[in-house]
């Protein structure tokens, strides 16, 4: 086995499309991005064999520290068949030399990995699947784990969905939530416009919106320009945006109620069910007339990709798209698509572990989410492999004092 400290773009590339563990937050693109976007330096590392192949490759991305110290981290990482403890073993040694050489304080990843099958309450299942043997053998090599946090204390979410598409994409459908179908098929009642352009400002003024009502700071507009330029240079990334066109709708709304007008005049057995319509156009009437555009972006959905997976990562929205069923509309757009070009499966990027949490809005996204079916996803979590044992112990107490004392 040989060490590699400097994968070059096409050979990583090469690697990441045919491994089963590859992950858009391991791809070369995410690096430039939090490269431009965060300040943190990217170093794409990685194991070849003895015929100078590729057999593990890794995402490294490094702050700086004050003292000329850098400390690591390895989004999902790594990437390298797992079952073969031979060469994690052979790779956690190189990396114990590397960061001995490049003074890094310690490097943490937390793989695509499942720890164990779970039920709707996230609780494990007695006599389901697990990767127990992975996590003790992580740790009888150095790896430090630091802990099965069930909400978003770290880094990435520990929970997830997970929808197979592997399937006939009526037996997909078929797990969908029937509120989620039947807000998905009310939405074909509004006329909505759905598009794949890259509009980062309309995007960033709707994950504004939502973000003010759902109690999360939303990252600037630069940032969202960033990934969406970096994001898109390998077809690592993809917008869906779902408008309304106001002036189209009020003529087909005015025209149903002088339709609805004059079969009530001619109609007295239905006359309950005609006003109930008439009185529910009126309000949709006075929701689009103040609105004076031809044509509105109500919700945008940002969807990452491997080559064989996908994941939706951020969405914005107002309270048209709600009234008009876009959110839930963008997220069947984006299953769809991915199932029609092949991908193994959509993942819905993040979901609490505790179902019934009364921390923010967690429990009532994980509902929503939870709406899609098919696999409640538990993964292993975060593994901390440490160079330097005093300097980790020091770090966080370092990092705040001197965070400190930048703002003043």
């Amino acid at each position: 086995m040989k060490f590699i400290d400097n994968v070059d773009i096409k050979r990583y590339h090469e690697f990441e499309s045919c491994n089963k563990k590859s992950h858009f937050l391991q791809s070369y693109e995410w690096g430039l991005f939090c490269k431009r976007a965060k300040g943190q330096v990217p170093v794409y590392v990685g194991m070849e064999n003895d015929l100078g192949n590729l057999v593990a490759t890794c995402l490294i991305l490094l702050r700086k520290t004050p003292l000329g110290y850098s400390y690591g981290y390895a989004p999902r990482g790594f990437v390298l068949d797992y079952s073969n403890k031979e060469i994690i073993n052979e790779f956690t040694n190189y990396l114990k030399d590397y960061m001995k050489q490049n003074k890094i304080i310690y490097i943490k990843f937390d793989p695509d990995i499942k720890y164990q099958d779970i039920d709707e309450d996230g609780k494990r299942i007695d006599g389901g699947e697990n990767n127990y043997e992975l996590y003790n053998y992580m740790l009888s090599l150095g790896y430090k784990h630091t802990g099965f946090y069930r909400l978003y204390e770290g880094n990435q979410p520990r929970y997830t969905f997970r929808i197979n598409l592997k399937k006939p994409w009526e037996e997909i459908e078929a797990k969908f939530n029937k509120s989620f179908m039947k807000s998905v098929k009310r939405s074909y009642s509004y006329n909505l416009i759905v598009d794949n352009e890259v509009r980062v400002h309309d995007f960033y003024c709707l994950i504004k919106s939502n973000s003010s009502k759902d109690g999360f700071d939303p990252h600037s507009e630069e940032y969202y320009k960033i990934f969406s330029e970096e994001m898109s240079k390998d077809n690592n990334m993809k917008y869906f945006n779902i408008s309304i066109r106001p002036k189209e709708l009020l003529d087909n709304i005015n025209k149903e109620i002088d339709d609805l007008s004059k079969e009530l005049e001619v109609n007295k057995k239905k006359e309950a069910d005609i006003k109930n319509k008439i009185a529910r156009l009126e309000k949709e009437r006075e929701v689009f007339s103040g609105i004076d555009k031809d044509e509105v972006c109500v919700c945008s959905l940002i969807c990452t990709y491997t080559k064989t997976r996908a994941w939706s990562l951020y969405i914005g929205s107002d309270d048209l798209a709600n009234f008009t069923f876009a959110v839930t509309r963008s997220y069947y757009e984006a299953i769809k698509d991915a199932y029609d070009k092949g991908y193994e499966f959509f993942d819905l990027f993040g979901t609490p572990g505790d179902p019934h949490t009364k921390y923010k809005n967690l429990a009532k996204l994980h509902d929503f989410k939870r709406k899609f079916g098919d696999e409640y996803i538990e993964f292993i979590g975060e593994f901390d492999l440490v160079n330097n044992k005093l300097l980790y112990k020091m770090l966080p107490v370092m990092l705040k004092v001197y965070r400190k004392l930048r703002r003043k």
